[in-house]
């Protein structure tokens, strides 16, 4: 019979926590996969398939920022957790920078935890299935599809994480409207803190690099305000 319940790859060194955190997960309805080093979790990931990644930063074998690297190039939309004591500012930003979606530092709690993998489970599965909405843009010399996640123009073909495709598509439904920080980051993010706003800007920096072709397609800054997107017509 096949296993209908989400799939989790857990890695974590730490055995005890690990042990704990996985047999947690799977009272509450989850199927965790634990490995102990980055290596065994690419391995892993190149056989399974996972709706979901929670990732140690301090790994064995390959860190977790070159592990979640070398998924994002395997598949750019399964949501990446990073599960850390590393609370260094820095550490975070370059969490997002590798295409993770979220950031909890140890000690958590299992609750948290839950809580966070809820919400992007839930994001998978409506993603592209409101069928009220558009899911293919023009814009400027590109065509943005938000539901293979591919971003194109004539030339090549990029593929997009979920997490950009969301804030590019949310860019898309609001072209030439302002909009406020703290509303991207609740629609996109679901929540505005500070951490979630460094990781709205390395986002942000990533969409004008992939866009920055077309010198008529613009994100621009309001400074004190928001963003908006705009194509000099």
């Amino acid at each position: 019979m096949q296993d209908t319940k989400p799939q989790i790859l857990y890695v974590e060194d730490d055995v005890n926590l690990g042990f704990v955190t996985k047999d947690n997960l799977d009272l509450k309805g989850y199927s965790t996969a634990y490995y102990k080093d980055g290596k065994a979790g690419l391995d892993a990931f190149k056989k399974g398939k996972y709706d979901l990644c929670i990732l140690d930063v301090m790994l064995p074998e390959m860190d977790g920022f070159t592990l979640a690297r070398e998924i994002r190039k395997i598949n750019s939309d399964t949501p990446i957790i990073f599960l850390t004591a590393k609370a260094m500012k820095e550490d975070k930003i370059t969490g997002f920078q590798t295409g993770a979606d979220d950031y909890i530092t140890k000690p958590f709690s299992i609750e948290e935890l839950i809580l966070r993998i809820e919400v992007f489970l839930k994001r998978s599965k409506k993603a592209g299935i409101q069928q009220d909405e558009p899911s293919i843009f023009e814009i400027g010399k590109y065509q943005f599809n938000f539901l293979t996640l591919t971003l194109s123009d004539r030339e090549e073909k990029y593929t997009l994480t979920m997490k950009e495709a969301e804030l590019l598509k949310f860019f898309c439904m609001n072209q030439d409207k302002i909009i406020k920080r703290e509303d991207i980051l609740r629609a996109i993010w679901g929540d505005d803190d500070y951490f979630m706003g460094r990781s709205l800007d390395v986002f942000i920096s990533r969409l004008r690099k992939l866009l920055h072709k077309d010198a008529h397609v613009h994100i621009e800054n309001t400074h004190g305000i928001g963003f908006k997107l705009s194509i000099d017509k």
